[in-house]
């Protein structure tokens, strides 16, 4: 049974009812113009068909479920696809609405720790004749970066193709990351890589101590780094297990032309969009704070090392960025959003990949405390909301023909951080994922109206 990496157990660990600990994504697809009545249902059959599972999707925790099988992983020969491929059809009158419900109850159950950690959804009935597919896996087998890899695998960029394979049987790929998909270990090998692990991370922890030093200094001597402590809002409270699910797209060019206009970066531009959707959604709830609210951005280190194998893990550090939602006017937020941002990116820049690392987890140290009772009651949350933004296809993809027309991210609340806010690129568009706590975040949904508006400021004011 191969050993379970640290970065990845906790995520098993730090699982409840009321912390479901998987990510998801909802993709839509646009039959092709010749697709029969059964088209649908032959994909169903073509998931369902072939043993050549991919080991990432054989995994599970080692028995007994618990703290002991949070330490080592172990595979299943036998996949039991009439359990992890379910087909699903959407009732009257049919809309993406109910797509969307069904997408937040699938998302809100957890998945079963005596079966490899993944289930897929397939869904038909839209009226509008496209057809959906949602998948979720666990976090402790992929994060979200390596998930939208994995699923641009699946897809082509012709249409004519008609040989695509879901995820699950993807071919093998080799990984040099620890932990990447393999069906086992050799002790020797193991200890001589735990090794050498330890002896690069003793000498990038040392230079992070000058770092932090310098840091540090820099944090008390201006106002210009955003720290890990932000005012309590409505969204910074304990939650429930029950998730509401909202999604949109919004045209890239329209995003492009105003980071151009106002000679920022289009992740400002989207920083300020989601800034001008919470501002507008706590004034409609009496509950904007008078300090500015920060967003934690989360930073992919396997994108910066050039790693696409798709296979897994977590490698991923995190900048807090000021989203100004004290300023009425959206031009002066994405201004402060984007000096926000740079600072933040080039403290960085001076650091090695796992130095990143332990100065991101000097910044999220306070999740780990808010099992404890009264802790996210009493305490100011280090940030405010989670915002990722994942890059996807440039182009347009097909599956076996079927067009994709929308790539969803469906991610994680948790307590103290009652909504998630994803986005993803595909072919000219963002596509927009928000995740939130059924029972603390109402009418959800309405955070996609402020972000059409809060773009159509921006685009009046830099257009």
């Amino acid at each position: 049974m191969p050993f379970m990496p640290p970065t990845d157990s906790m995520f098993l660990l730090a699982e409840s009812r009321e912390h479901p600990m998987h990510v998801g994504g909802l993709q839509l697809f646009e039959p092709p113009a010749d697709a029969g009545p059964d088209f649908v249902r032959d994909l169903l059959e073509q998931f369902r068909s072939s043993d050549a599972v991919n080991s990432l999707f054989r995994k599970r925790p080692a028995e007994p479920v618990g703290a002991v099988g949070s330490t080592w992983w172990t595979h299943d020969e036998t996949i039991d696809f009439d359990y992890h491929v379910r087909h699903s059809a959407l009732p009257e009158p049919r809309r993406v609405r109910e797509l969307l419900q069904a997408t937040s109850l699938w998302h809100s159950s957890l998945l079963d720790r005596h079966r490899p950690l993944w289930e897929c959804h397939v869904v038909e009935g839209l009226q509008d004749g496209r057809f959906a597919v949602y998948n979720k896996v666990h976090h402790s087998m992929i994060d979200g970066v390596s998930a939208i890899r994995l699923m641009q695998r699946s897809l082509s960029t012709d249409p004519d193709q008609d040989d695509c394979l879901p995820p699950w049987l993807q071919p093998e790929r080799s990984s040099t990351r620890s932990g990447g998909g393999g069906g086992g270990f050799a002790p020797l090998s193991m200890a001589k890589s735990f090794a050498s692990a330890a002896a690069d991370v003793a000498g990038d922890l040392a230079g992070l101590l000058p770092a932090s030093a310098r840091i540090a200094a820099e944090a008390i001597g201006s106002n210009d780094l955003t720290l890990p402590r932000a005012p309590r809002t409505m969204f910074n409270v304990p939650i429930g297990g029950a998730r509401r699910f909202a999604a949109q797209s919004w045209e890239i060019e329209r995003i492009r032309r105003v980071a151009k206009s106002s000679a920022t970066t289009m992740n400002d531009v989207v920083l300020a969009m989601v800034s001008g959707a919470l501002r507008e959604y706590l004034v409609e709830n009496n509950a904007l704070p008078d300090e500015p609210m920060t967003a934690m951005v989360p930073v992919s280190l396997s994108l910066r090392a050039g790693d696409d194998d798709g296979t897994g893990g977590n490698q991923v550090g995190v900048i807090i960025v000021n989203l100004a939602t004290d300023r009425e006017s959206g031009s002066t937020r994405l201004e402060e959003i984007a000096h926000s941002s740079r600072q933040a990116k080039r403290i960085l820049g001076d650091l090695s990949p796992t130095q990143i690392l332990a100065f991101s987890a000097l910044q999220m140290l306070p999740l780990a405390f808010t099992p404890i009772p009264g802790f996210v009651k009493y305490t100011h949350p280090p940030f405010n909301v989670i915002v990722s933004n994942v890059p996807g296809p440039s182009e347009e993809m097909y599956f076996n023909g079927a067009r994709l027309d929308g790539m969803y991210p469906v991610s994680i609340a948790l307590d103290g951080q009652a909504i998630n806010i994803t986005l993803t690129s595909r072919a000219g568009h963002i596509d927009v994922g928000i995740i939130g706590c059924r029972r603390t975040v109402p009418h959800l949904q309405r955070l996609l109206l402020h972000l059409e508006s809060s773009l159509a400021e921006l685009e009046a004011s830099w257009g």
